[in-house]
């Protein structure tokens, strides 16, 4: 069996003399068999599994990776994915304010949501148009954003990166904690809890639950969960390890809460109808991690999950302020099933002041989608004075009766070479290949598409010091378009896929002083056959987008009582073709050309009978965005404050009032084809926890 501190384990040798106790050297013990993926010691993470599937130091990874420890997303009492990347630099979340359907993520200027989504580092997207459902934070013990052109190791995705939400898994030590929250839309209940089974430690268990009673703090709004994730490691022999990771989760949520633009009405107003308002999902996932050191170069890792996903979704939407138009009401009845795995062999090897880790690797998804969706309308509401009508004023029809099938297959290899302790160079390369099918049950009619590709990535990294370096990198992306006839594409036959490509440089920095990492990265991404609305109903793949931009980053635990996050980034995005003229020049719809955000706590330490008191607080600035292409609707900048206290009553029990939005600040978060999205109100919540 392997004795494992993880990535940050130190143990110090000491004489045990009374007079004299001489401190030696560190000791760093890191477990071959034990990917970093946390849990981390503070908010500054200094390993990535993401950002080249390899064990490799941040400082290291010729791209832009950032990482949101568990500290982190406890300190901050995160409460979605979004609010998880929220700190970021590069990252843009909850664009859409109050629409709680989905974790709404841009990366780099490009919409991630429905693609860039991993969990584990398996593919967790939106193979049709609605059903998915979000990620249990609590379940989660890091968060990594991979930015750029990612491609070549993950496959099809946008140009802008990607998140992969780490679950938690089985720890070597005894651990736990139950708590209980209360608040502005929220009544919860958690526990989590683990350690070895045998005395030999070879089987390992952890279980992580929770219950939620809550809504977002506004009339007809739910946000109800029930989530259960059991685990179980087995480290049978020295260099072998398995990992099986399940959950169940049940969220009953809302739909969209639009108004009219222009409107400006109250934040709390409800336009839809409270009996035909719900995003109910129910998700089952089920899957392994396996890893065998065959011997001391060569190490095979399998990564698998089967999810299978049921959606109930229904709403009505488009209040006018016209008071006698009517609104439009449509339901989605959805079912998926996924699976997914990624094998790899990794061989590790070195010769005459060369290092060289070579990786390889097939992953494969199969998604199974079918949505009944109907359509129709509902009776007209005045906006100022909202009278709801009930199921009596809904009439629905058919609209799209589908199943969607996608298999994706792709074939990778990775070459890192060390040069003296500071050359090192990445290179990569990967074939994909994607079938996917629409078949339109009612009509009888189909879509057919097959597309493969092959994307390319080189990086090289600089190391002035074993703490500073600098990096270049080019990427590409691959990222396939689907059912024609649904999204109203004016093409036959097969469909271009999307391709980007993207140049970057930047440093990494890691003092010596305190646990910190700062990064810059200056970037040009260019994403090509993007699809453009020739008409209100018909596509064509005319367009091209192009982002530049700068981004900085530093988080620092600056000793046990501070620490600090900053974040900027400034986005220059330019549609550079779009068929028509009409918008080139402009930018992009709801992307921000400046981005930034800090946060810092300092803890006040504990004198006799007084525990540890813990302040925090952070701002959020995000900048003006557009409503449409046209750049003819504005919406302003706007700034948030969030804030958080917890003070330790005793060694085991500690509360903690969380707030986020804390002054309520009113503002629109998007604009979209004449909808208005306000963002989220005013939260604050109060944990009491008993851990041990």
């Amino acid at each position: 069996m392997t004795v494992s501190f993880g990535s940050v384990g130190i143990g110090w040798a000491q004489d045990n003399s009374a007079e004299e106790a001489t401190q030696l050297a560190p000791i760093v013990i890191t477990g071959k068999s034990d990917r970093v993926v946390g849990p981390d010691r503070t908010i500054v993470a200094k390993d990535t599994a993401t950002g080249t599937k390899t064990d490799t130091p941040v400082v290291d990874v010729p791209a832009s990776v950032s990482v949101v420890t568990q500290k982190e997303l406890e300190e901050r009492h995160v409460d979605n994915l979004q609010q998880a990347v929220a700190y970021t630099a590069g990252v843009f979340s909850d664009e859409f304010g109050n629409d709680d359907r989905y974790d709404y993520i841009r990366i780099r200027g490009f919409d991630q949501t429905a693609l860039g989504t991993y969990r584990d580092g398996l593919a967790a997207r939106i193979p049709a148009w609605f059903t998915a459902s979000r990620l249990e934070p609590y379940g989660l013990q890091r968060v990594e954003v991979l930015k750029g052109s990612t491609s070549t190791l993950f496959g099809l995705n946008g140009p802008g990166g990607l998140v992969n939400a780490i679950t938690k898994r089985p720890l070597d030590e005894k651990h736990g904690e139950v708590y209980t929250s209360y608040g502005d839309g929220t009544k919860e209940v958690g526990a989590d809890f683990g350690g070895p089974i045998d005395a030999d430690g070879v089987w390992t268990y952890r279980l992580t639950g929770l219950a939620k009673d809550g809504d977002q703090g506004l009339d007809y709004s739910n946000d109800d969960r029930t989530y259960i994730a059991p685990a179980l490691t087995i480290k049978p022999e020295e260099g072998t390890s398995l990992t099986i990771l399940t959950d169940y989760y049940k969220r009953d949520g809302t739909g969209a809460r639009g108004v009219p633009t222009g409107a400006n009405i109250d934040i709390d107003t409800f336009l839809g109808e409270p009996d035909f308002n719900r995003f109910n999902t129910e998700q089952v996932d089920i899957g392994y991690q396996f890893e065998h050191e065959i011997n001391d170069n060569l190490t095979f890792r399998s990564n698998a999950r089967y999810t299978h996903l049921s959606l109930d979704y229904a709403e009505v939407y488009g209040a006018s302020l016209d008071p006698t138009a009517n609104r439009t009401a449509f339901s989605v009845d959805g079912m998926s099933n996924r699976y997914a795995f990624d094998n790899q062999l990794q061989y590790d090897t070195g010769w005459d002041g060369i290092d060289s880790k070579t990786l390889v690797g097939v992953d494969y998804t199969s998604d199974n989608t079918r949505e009944n969706i109907l359509f129709g309308t509902a009776g007209p509401i005045d906006i100022d004075n909202p009278v709801y009508c009930g199921l009596s004023c809904i009439n629905l029809g058919p609209y799209v009766n589908w199943r969607v099938k996608q298999q994706a297959l792709g074939i990778y290899a990775q070459e890192q070479l060390t040069f003296d302790d500071r050359w090192i160079v990445t290179l990569g390369g990967r074939w994909d290949q994607v079938h996917t099918t629409a078949d339109y049950l009612d009509s009888g009619t189909s879509d057919d598409d097959t597309a493969s590709a092959f994307t390319k990535r080189a990086g090289l990294t600089y190391k002035f010091t074993p703490n500073l370096a600098a990096y270049a990198n080019y990427s590409e992306s691959f990222q396939p378009l689907v059912a024609q006839t649904a999204n109203g594409y004016a093409v036959t036959g097969s469909l271009k896929p999307q391709q980007g490509e993207q140049y970057e440089v930047g440093l990494k920095y890691q003092p010596d002083g305190f646990d910190g990492l700062f990064t810059l990265a200056l970037f040009d991404l260019t994403q090509t056959n993007v699809p453009s609305y020739v008409s209100p109903l018909v596509q064509e793949q005319i367009g091209k987008v192009g982002v530049r931009g700068i981004e900085l980053e530093g988080k620092a635990a600056i000793n046990d009582r501070l620490n600090l996050t900053l974040a900027y980034s400034y986005w220059d995005a330019e549609i550079r073709e779009d068929g028509t003229g009409g918008n080139v020049g402009n930018r992009p719809s709801r992307v921000p050309r400046h981005l930034a955000s800090a946060w810092l706590d300092y803890t006040i330490p504990g004198d006799g009978w007084r525990g540890d008191l813990t302040i925090g607080g952070g701002v959020r600035y995000i900048g003006q965005t557009y409503g449409d292409d046209a750049n003819t609707v504005s919406l302003a900048s706007y700034t948030l404050v969030d804030a958080a206290v917890s003070y330790k009553v005793t060694e085991d029990v500690t509360v903690a009032v969380n707030a986020t939005n804390l002054f309520d600040e009113k503002y629109l978060a998007t604009s979209y084809f004449g909808t208005e999205f306000y963002g989220d109100r005013r939260k604050v919540v109060g944990t009491l926890k008993y851990s041990w």
